[in-house]
């Protein structure tokens, strides 16, 4: 089912490892075309893309673009009590690690009479994408709405797309999650539409552009990501999920196979890695993915993913290769189900976040942790991190010099001015010293 790679006997070079690492082979240009004849479809068509999208790619159009915020309150009244408990008991602990992600103003004085504040400022407007295609992620709701709360965003917009089985709606366990935290302007929409139609707004269903588009969703959603970045921001491409488990011979082996099925059941396109010293465990592995595989829910999913080209139980000789080999990959999650997980961290340097130990599954990140579950994703944790309140404040540096701190730098800003070829640069100097 999951296919084997040797590296065993070799010390492989990080541009060797980085050839061996597992990936989706249709992630291409593929979807970024598509993405684009999408975008460009709404940019000109408007609502009209918006419904017609709808009807190609979820079945039906929605009675209407915009969710009736009636219909968020009663979403809310109909959410089961267990997951209503659920959902609160994350917005708290997501709360409590977002709150400590916010920088404190800093003040700089390199001079006398020189003064440099550092502050933050929420962006104004944010577009929240909440995927839906193949199950539905109120717990996404969560992720998204509380770091953008907590950092002070003003106006927050959020997209999901339409439902067949809720009458081309919202699902509304999704509805229930962001009436939870008080949003109500929400809109059935999803995959590369959405996103472009927060990037540039959509006047004639009074979808107004936003500043930031977050969240998570599959490779389209994360190719438009790519494209509109510039026009908008965008939080990193958190596009289809994958799991990396770095893994000794102290593993349980059916653990780590259902930790693997767990991303596997998102989409047929999620990578579920294993990279382990132990030919046994990969042997027992591989066994256990067979057997829970034929028992979930989503087994045809999960097969789909687990024999596809961004899946692998990788053999490694020991713990160090093991580590360079998942920098390489730098993986969306990483589990590290080692006899001492905690020695083994200080040798990782990239991924979106890493859980540590037998008791910290990816799944407790995905909705209890507190952690956040918008994650980089196609090796983007080598130079993006995670939705965090820090994702939504921009920094400002405050300058303020009096006339005595100017009068010091003046000549070196003259020298520097004139060497640029930029006279009027020091003038502009000079005239407030005369």
């Amino acid at each position: 089912m999951i296919a084997r790679l040797d590296l065993r006997g070799d010390t492989p070079s990080r541009a060797e490892l980085l050839a061996a690492v597992p990936r989706a082979t249709t992630e291409g240009p593929s979807a970024a075309d598509a993405a684009a004849d999408l975008i460009a479809d709404v940019r000109t068509r408007g609502s009209g893309a918006l419904l017609d999208q709808a009807e190609r790619f979820d079945g039906g159009c929605p009675p209407s673009l915009r969710v009736d915020p009636g219909e968020i309150a009663r979403a809310v009244g109909d959410l089961p009590r267990a997951v209503r408990d659920a959902l609160e008991e994350s917005i708290d602990r997501v709360r409590t690690a977002s709150r400590v992600q916010i920088p404190p103003p800093a003040v700089t004085e390199p001079a006398a009479g020189a003064r440099i504040v550092q502050r933050w400022m929420p962006v104004g407007r944010v577009g929240l994408y909440v995927p839906g295609g193949k199950a539905a992620y109120p717990s996404s709701v969560v992720m998204n709405v509380v770091p953008a709360q907590v950092a002070g965003v003003a106006e927050l917009a959020m997209a999901s797309p339409p439902q067949a089985a809720h009458g081309f709606r919202v699902h509304p366990l999704i509805l229930g999650a962001a009436g939870l935290l008080g949003i109500d302007e929400v809109y059935a929409m999803g995959g590369a539409g959405a996103v472009a139609a927060f990037a540039y707004g959509v006047p004639d269903a009074g979808i107004a552009p936003v500043d930031l588009v977050t969240g998570p969703g599959n490779r389209f959603v994360a190719a438009a990501k790519r494209l509109v970045r510039g026009v908008v921001g965008v939080d990193s491409e958190a596009g289809t999920t994958e799991v990396l488990v770095i893994a000794d011979e102290t593993a349980d082996p059916r653990w780590v196979a259902a930790d693997l099925i767990s991303q596997a059941e998102h989409d047929e396109y999620a990578a579920a890695v294993l990279v382990t010293t132990s030919a046994r465990l990969a042997d027992d592995v591989a066994a256990e993915l067979s057997v829970q595989a034929a028992t979930t829910a989503s087994g045809d999913r999960v097969a789909a993913a687990l024999s596809g080209s961004q899946s692998a139980i990788v053999l490694v000789d020991d713990l160090e290769t093991a580590a360079r080999f998942s920098d390489a990959y730098a993986p969306e999650h990483l589990e590290i189900q080692t006899r001492a997980p905690g020695e083994l961290l200080d040798l990782i340097h990239d991924a979106g976040a890493i859980f540590l130990g037998a008791h910290t599954p990816v799944s407790l990140g995905d909705y209890l942790a507190g952690s956040n579950h918008v994650l980089p994703t196609a090796g983007g944790a080598r130079f993006s991190a995670g939705l965090s309140a820090a994702t939504f404040l921009r920094a400002q540096q405050v300058v303020e010099y009096d006339a005595g701190a100017l009068g010091r730098v003046a000549p070196h800003i003259r020298a520097l001015s004139d060497a640029e070829g930029l006279p009027a640069h020091g003038d502009a100097v000079d005239i407030r010293l005369a």
